[in-house]
């Protein structure tokens, strides 16, 4: 690690201290909030077990330890590259989300903690039906399919997305969490390689929703790095709902439910398109943690005989 102390006397205060656990993770915080990290804590504290090859707590048990040279050349190559705003689950190549842990690199989205909503919503409904087949649309790293099948072993999954690297990433993830024979994963755009006569018993999305115009004005971490295959929704971020709205009752089981997330101001918007399609009843909205709209949720309207 580097210092830039202000006297000699700081310089030779320097040269004396050992580069501990506790000083690494003090100097590393205060270098990532200069530079824009909104958590420069727990960013130093990741790398940092990342380059001792060890758990976060370890850090905090073992607070005085020096760190090894090895380490520390390793850790100030991580700090770097995150002072450039590239993603500490990229560095890592890695991200906890619903209690597993994801493979990840640049040709996925980091799993964020607001899709965890959709799958908690999802593991709901799927327990609602014995053996519930289910489509995961724009899979990505394979997060919510995943996720849900870790967590509800009678569920079945049939996983697309466009990227065959995405694919990739999601098929290991698959096995790494132990439920690949759970998850088909399929190249598609949408429903487009989808067999006409498929039905499903519910089909789940978490689609690019982000505004065309609005990806540069996005944090530098997710413009400069995150793939825009998988941000771009358009010229109002709603291409991929309209489509998924209009389409997916061809594809849903009588009464099958579709489950999409979105960003919290989309929800007039797809309260509408929902409405408009005349495809679905109960219609319900749920909301995150934080309290903002995150979750749609509409039935398949019932075909009248």
């Amino acid at each position: 690690m580097k210092e830039n102390p202000e006297s000699s006397e700081s310089t030779s205060q320097s040269a004396s201290e050992s580069w501990t656990v506790r000083r690494i993770l003090d100097w590393t915080t205060a270098h990532l909030t200069k530079h824009g990290s909104d958590s420069p804590r727990l960013d130093a504290e990741v790398l940092l077990a990342f380059a001792r090859n060890c758990e976060r707590i370890r850090l905090y048990t073992n607070y005085e330890d020096e760190v090894t040279e090895a380490q520390r050349t390793l850790m100030r190559e991580l700090v770097q590259r995150r002072a450039k705003s590239e993603p500490v689950a990229y560095l890592v190549g890695k991200r906890e989300f619903f209690g597993l842990d994801f493979l990840v690199d640049r040709n996925v989205l980091v799993p964020r903690p607001d899709t965890e909503t959709l799958v908690m919503e999802l593991v709901d409904e799927a327990q609602k039906i014995a053996s519930p087949f289910i489509l995961d649309l724009c899979t990505g790293s394979g997060c919510i399919a995943i996720a849900t099948a870790a967590h509800y072993s009678k569920a079945s999954f049939l996983a697309t997305d466009i990227s065959p690297a995405a694919l990739a990433i999601a098929t290991k993830n698959a096995e790494t969490n132990r439920v690949s024979d759970k998850i088909r994963f399929l190249q598609s755009d949408c429903f487009a390689g989808i067999p006409a006569d498929t039905a499903f018993d519910m089909i789940v999305s978490n689609p690019p929703y982000i505004p065309d115009a609005e990806i540069e004005l996005l944090e530098a971490d997710v413009r400069q790095h995150e793939p825009r295959l998988a941000l771009s929704g358009g010229v109002d971020g709603l291409d991929f709902y309209r489509r998924i709205i209009q389409e997916a009752p061809a594809y849903l089981k009588e009464a099958g439910t579709l489950m999409l997330e979105f960003s919290p101001e989309q929800e007039p918007a797809l309260k509408a398109l929902f409405e408009a399609s005349g495809k679905y009843t109960d219609v319900r909205v749920k909301a995150d943690l934080a309290g903002r709209a995150r979750v749609i949720i509409g039935r398949k309207l019932p075909i009248l005989k």
